[in-house]
């Protein structure tokens, strides 16, 4: 089953977002011990189309417990960047 991740960043968090990127680019390099399989991924932007804001996370996971769990471990998540984080099931209809 296809999951999405919406995660917008809190006020100001874009200096230890900065700090944490490479943990959490690494951490997304294997996520075979979750269970789950990035689809797609990156940053959230703001309107001007650079100022990161947050991320989106399109995982492919037989349960949500899974996704749960991969979300809890990245390092932004450990870094408190995100104010807010919706995981919702998703159903492919187009790309």
């Amino acid at each position: 089953m296809l999951f999405a991740i919406h995660a917008i960043d809190r006020t100001g968090a874009l200096p230890t977002r900065l700090a944490n990127y490479e943990a959490h680019k690494a951490f997304l390099s294997d996520t075979s011990r979750f269970g789950v399989k990035i689809v797609m991924s990156g940053p959230l932007v703001a309107d001007d189309g650079a100022a990161m804001i947050g991320s989106l996370f399109l995982i492919e996971a037989s349960s949500r417990t899974e996704v749960e769990a991969f979300n809890r471990a990245d390092p932004f998540a450990a870094a408190d960047i995100w104010e807010t984080v919706t995981i919702t099931g998703f159903l492919r209809r187009q790309g």
